[in-house]
């Protein structure tokens, strides 16, 4: 039986005053294993997460594995669209959180409740994340910008983090939850984030305003009689 997360009474959602991202291990490497989700997909998934960090001014904290190997670097991506992003080099560790200088930038920002996302799924996601739980951290996984072998290892791990009080979620949902509301400033630049995350909504965007903007010649012409 599965273990619920332990939110000691309060609502199970993301208070983005409360919340750091991490973002492990999304290298060039480690996503050319990745088979339980398009590679494309994958990375532009990683790279929203990034901008919807900046976006909710959220501290951003990055790892690689073994960068100078096969393993590959960072993509770029992720500090481009998150710049205040702090990297932390580990020193071999699997397990990001067994890394003391990564568990220190944790602490310093002063949050309780993580997003990670990290590639691979099984690894470098679950690891640190069932680790952080342990700590006492609220922690939410983000799956579809994770990415493992297969859809079979996705699942397996999806029992195992769900069982040590992990939330697993998807990305468009870790946006609305930031979000919070159209209503703001910056909502063009969230109509752009799912655009990354999926495609489609991209069509979306454009059927509204050509409604708008045929609604606003109309009106126009209707001024003109």
């Amino acid at each position: 039986m599965s273990s619920p997360a332990n939110f000691n009474g309060k609502r199970p959602v993301i208070d983005p005053s409360d919340t750091a991202m991490l973002l492990i291990d999304h290298q060039s490497g480690l996503f050319q294993t990745v088979g339980d989700m398009p590679m494309p997909e994958l990375r532009q998934r990683a790279a929203a997460l990034a901008k919807m960090a900046t976006l909710s001014k959220l501290p951003v904290i990055t790892t690689a594995s073994v960068p100078q190997g096969p393993n590959g670097p960072l993509i770029p991506e992720i500090h481009e669209n998150a710049p205040h992003a702090k990297y932390v080099a580990r020193k071999g560790e699997i397990n990001a959180w067994d890394n003391p200088e990564f568990v220190a930038a944790v602490e310093a920002t002063g949050k309780k409740t993580l997003i990670i996302a990290g590639t691979i799924t099984s690894v470098c996601m679950a690891f640190p994340s069932i680790s952080a739980v342990a700590d006492g951290y609220k922690v939410f996984a983000v799956v579809d910008a994770s990415g493992t072998y297969s859809k079979m290892a996705q699942e397996i791990t999806l029992a195992r983090v769900v069982q040590a009080g992990v939330v697993p979620m998807d990305t468009a949902a870790v946006a609305s939850e930031l979000q919070r509301t159209w209503h703001r400033d910056d909502a063009q630049q969230w109509a752009e984030v799912y655009t990354k995350i999926f495609p489609a909504y991209q069509l979306l965007i454009e059927s509204y305003m050509k409604a708008q903007s045929v609604q606003k010649d109309g009106e126009v012409l209707d001024s003109a009689r």
